[in-house]
């Protein structure tokens, strides 16, 4: 037997807000990807760039868009905390894997997860979204580690590229949570 609720009047919140909680973010447009103002691209290295959505300080995670657009091995990387990605364009895998992320897929990649992204011949650009909870630690074949990314990195590089590009080093704060 189930019950059914009454219907929900079209009455918004009038309590109190709750102490310290951050504004919405919200920002229009963000799978329109030829739509997107080149600015807003932050170069990580040639023919790769990410678009910040959020970057949270407090918990250790952001959120973005990478765009690639060559073929090749982007990365070698072993995961602090999960990832999740949702591709958007088209295509990219792990050599350690057998799946493919095409467009319209998701993945979930655990904590302590190594592997090497690789874009293939053929694929003109990939764009998938990516939710990086904890760091990333670039490491050669025999997981000897040679760098590290994370929440802190990511907000540096687009703060120096807003500002280079003339928005502004602050341009970064709107994402920042």
């Amino acid at each position: 037997m189930t019950t059914e609720r009454p219907k929900a009047e079209a009455v918004p919140y009038r309590g109190e807000p709750l102490p310290h909680v951050p504004e919405d973010l919200v920002i229009p447009g963000v799978l329109n990807l030829d739509d997107i103002d080149e600015k807003q691209w932050v170069p990580q290295q040639e023919n790769v760039w990410f678009r910040p959505l959020i970057m949270s300080i407090s918990q250790g995670y952001w959120v973005n868009l990478l765009r690639v657009r060559k073929a090749g091995i982007l990365s070698r990387h072993r995961h602090s905390g999960p990832v999740h990605a949702s591709t958007l364009r088209g295509r990219w895998h792990y050599l350690e894997h057998s799946w493919w992320a095409v467009a319209g897929s998701y993945s979930y990649e655990p904590p302590g997860d190594i592997h090497t992204l690789e874009v293939p011949e053929g694929c003109d650009e990939m764009i998938t979204l990516f939710h990086v909870t904890g760091s990333y630690t670039y490491v050669e074949p025999d997981g000897t580690a040679i760098g590290v990314e994370d929440v802190f990195s990511q907000i540096q590089s687009a703060s120096d590229h807003y500002e280079t590009v003339g928005l502004g080093a602050d341009y970064v704060k709107q994402f920042l949570r």
